[in-house]
């Protein structure tokens, strides 16, 4: 159900201030300690962030897609290690839940997913599986009324903090690729499973990934996501649908982020006794930004509503994660550019932004899968026209 106008624009006023008064400034500390501090957490999960998708009856905010979208954009003017922190809350780690749940595993779950009281991850990719989602080999055997499971995940956010995984396992035979996956709701505390020493990435330090290891993990039969064997990959798709827009709404907020650093520094930079803003080929360069900030801000925008109104959107979040996540590369490498020097120094934030956008073209879905998912409803409606 959608907020009134007003009690919206005060949450995402709320938001905004908050982002840019507490957050902005510890992006540095965060950094460099690689952590982001309790009592950051415990604001957010004040504030309901944890809550954002989860419907009401469950604890959750019930924000639409539109609404949504609007709070993201805010919470990617800064360090994407933030958002990342609630982000598998509000996406992959609880919509499987709320979209194929049955009653009694969404009034189990998503309470305490909605407080932030439980981290939930979403584990999908594995060291030969990922893009190819279809390819899983972590196997879920039955025995009773019992499921045992056995296999290896890898890049798993919030795996260290978690308490549940949605895990994708393999139910059905390999010849079967995506219609013999299951999703499966695990429990982090179960008895073997072990966690793979923190990856070392390339940026966002603060938000965490390691690979999980499962051996022989027993798990009872109601743990299987919406009591159906053979739905994991349907379920995985639902929710890719909706984090894809999330993605999206993430990069134009970065990208706003990008374009007023540059922007400030650029008036404040001289050369050749001028201001930097004064060169044309700078001006051009930040024009660039803010035009393609903009196309990108109404696309997530109006694909938003469109998911609202409940049509068929799966084209269009990709079209959006395509060039959202595209267009604030190319935005960070022009503010990087327009800083000069300093822009490759760490003392500046556009360095780091560089370093942590790079990630958005990679997870939910690569650039080239969006790509592939674009081209394939293309060609199945000319066929079906």
């Amino acid at each position: 159900m959608a907020l009134d106008k007003d009690t919206l624009n005060q949450f995402v006023d709320s938001v905004r201030r908050y982002v840019r008064e507490r957050l902005v400034p510890l992006e540095m500390q965060v950094a460099e300690e690689d952590r982001i501090p309790e009592e950051v957490i415990n604001e957010m999960k004040e504030m309901g962030l944890f809550g954002l998708s989860i419907p009401e009856e469950f604890g959750g905010l019930g924000l639409t897609m539109a609404e949504e979208v609007a709070v993201i954009q805010e919470m990617g003017y800064t360090s994407p290690v933030f958002r990342s922190m609630f982000g598998t809350n509000v996406g992959i780690g609880s919509q499987g839940i709320v979209i194929d749940g049955t009653p009694e595993q969404k009034a189990h779950y998503l309470p305490k997913m909605a407080s932030g009281e439980l981290i939930g991850s979403f584990a999908l990719t594995e060291p030969d599986a990922g893009s190819d989602a279809g390819s899983v080999t972590t196997m879920a055997r039955r025995e009773g009324d019992e499921y045992v499971i056995n296999g290896t995940k890898r890049y798993i956010t919030n795996a260290p903090r978690a308490g549940v995984f949605t895990l994708m396992a393999r139910t059905g035979t390999k010849e079967e690729g995506g219609r013999g996956v299951s999703a499966f709701l695990v429990d982090a505390d179960l008895p073997g499973i072990t966690l793979g020493k923190p990856d070392k990435k390339m940026g966002q330090k603060g938000a965490h990934t390691c690979d999980v290891i499962f051996e022989n993990v027993r798990v009872p039969a109601s743990a299987l996501i919406g009591g159906k064997e053979g739905q994991g990959f349907k379920t995985a798709m639902k929710v890719l649908d909706r984090g894809r827009l999330h993605i999206s709404a993430l990069s134009v907020g970065t990208a706003k982020r990008l374009i007023e650093e540059s922007v400030n520094y650029s008036t404040q930079r001289k050369q050749f006794g001028t201001e930097i803003s004064n060169f044309q080929l700078v001006q051009a360069m930040l024009a660039d930004s803010q035009m393609e900030y903009y196309a990108g801000k109404c696309m997530v925008e109006e694909a938003a509503r469109s998911y609202d109104a409940g049509e068929s959107v799966s084209m269009n979040a990709s079209c959006c994660k395509l060039f959202c996540t595209e267009m604030v590369g190319r935005v960070a490498d022009r503010a990087v550019q327009v800083h000069g020097g300093a822009g490759y120094i760490g003392e500046y934030c556009v360095e780091r932004f560089y370093r942590d956008v790079r990630l958005f073209r990679l997870y939910e879905g690569t650039s080239q899968i969006q790509q592939l998912v674009i081209a394939k409803h293309l060609i199945r409606d000319a066929q079906n026209a």
